[in-house]
Formats: structure tokens, sequence, C-alpha cells
């Protein structure tokens, strides 16, 4: 379920895109905010439960600012909006804590229907984090990962991952041995109302595998099993 009254952020310096979205979004009941550079997002008040994030800011860079908003609000969901689609602003732009990250020009629908799969997995997450008595301590190998808390240790170091980072290695540990397609991974993790590609599967289980230390040429403990998916090792 979509909270009610969602609290949506709107960070763009292009005028005509932003007051764009924010009639499209204001239309649909989401309470909207919004900020044209870098200086005006202190500005803001309250708590976003999403923000639209623009990678060039006049003032700043859309990657600084998303690292600044998820770690002031832990549970916001950030979707980048930019016109760079290099594989490598992607990658950075994941690393940095986005959820999504969508090329321009985008379609309003889609990125609509985008929004409230994202608002709906946050919500199914934070009811289940309440209820969640921290008991469920999956482990693999010298890997460890307490659902409860959302902490993963490798060996004696506990690892920092993004939330997406994180709900992958929680769902392919479920299956620790054995292969997840790839179609079930996207569906658990990102919600079967996903659009577009999966490449961002591929960006995360790259950053994963960087969480654990692994060289390009290493041995991965997450082994791809090309044109299926992937398997995470239990030995």
């Amino acid at each position: 379920m979509i909270p009610a009254m969602a609290t949506i952020w709107v960070i763009e310096d292009d005028v005509s895109i932003r007051e764009g979205l924010l009639r499209a979004l204001t239309a649909d009941g989401f309470d909207t905010s919004a900020a044209a550079n870098v200086a005006d997002v202190a500005e803001l008040l309250g708590v976003p439960d999403l923000v639209l994030l623009d990678v060039n800011l006049p003032d700043g860079n859309g990657f600084d600012v998303c690292r600044t908003l998820v770690s002031r609000f832990p549970d916001v969901r950030v979707m980048m909006l930019t016109a760079r689609a290099e594989e490598i602003d992607v990658v950075i732009g994941l690393d940095s804590g986005a959820i999504d990250y969508l090329i321009k020009p985008f379609r309003v629908a889609e990125l609509k229907a985008r929004i409230r799969a994202q608002l709906r997995l946050g919500s199914a997450r934070g009811h289940h984090r309440d209820g969640d008595s921290g008991a469920d301590v999956i482990t693999v190998g010298d890997l460890r990962i307490d659902v409860g808390s959302r902490r993963v240790w490798l060996g004696a170091q506990e690892l920092t991952l993004r939330t997406k980072e994180f709900d992958l290695l929680e769902r392919l540990a479920r299956d620790a041995g054995r292969v997840v397609r790839r179609e079930d991974v996207m569906r658990d993790v990102w919600d079967e109302h996903w659009f577009g590609s999966t490449k961002t599967l591929d960006v995360h289980i790259a950053a994963l595998r960087r969480r654990f230390g692994e060289e390009a040429d290493d041995r991965s403990r997450i082994a791809t099993i090309r044109g299926v998916g992937f398997r995470l090792e239990s030995e």
C-alpha cells in the first residue's frame, strides 16, 4: 500500500520539467515540494518519502546530494533523473544510494508507475521492520546477514550496503547454493511492476562484489549463470 499523502521532493533546475512534474504529482494526490538547486534543498521542510533528483544541478552534483539525502533520511527512496546515459554514471548514481535511474527524456506515465511501485515497496518494508523481532539471521559460510537490523558481516568485518544491495544479497542468501533466476530477483527485489532494462541488476551485482573486496579477475562468491541468473555460493 502507498503511504497516504506520500511526500515527494522534486530537485530539478529545468523549470519546465520541474513544474510539469509538480503538476502531475499533485494531481495524483502527492504532497510535493521542489528545489531548483543544491542551496534550495536545505530549505525544504519535512521528511520526504521519495525524491526525484536531477544529476546536473547549477551549483553542485546530484550524486553528492543523493549521498547527503540517504545519510540524513535512511528510508528515503531517491530516483535519479538525468540525460547522462553512460554506464559509469548509472553505477555512480546507484552507488550513491539511488534506487532507480531514469534517462531523459522519460514518459511521465512510466515515471509515475515506478514511483508507485517504489512507495509500495518502501511501505511494505517499513511494516516488516516494525514487526521484526531481529531473530532472522542468515549465515552463508563466513557471510552473516541480520535481516532484522539490516546489517551484514563478512568474517569479522561489517559491510556497509545500500538499500537495494542489502535486499539483493538477502534474496540470494535465502537460496544460497541454488540458482535464482533473473526474473525472480527483479520481481522480489525491484517489484513485479518494474519497467525497462534489467541492467540495474547487473550493476548491483557488481557493486556487491566490490563490497566483498573482489577484483575483476577473482572467483566471485556470487556466480553468474549466463542466460539464467545468479547463485550465492554456499561454500
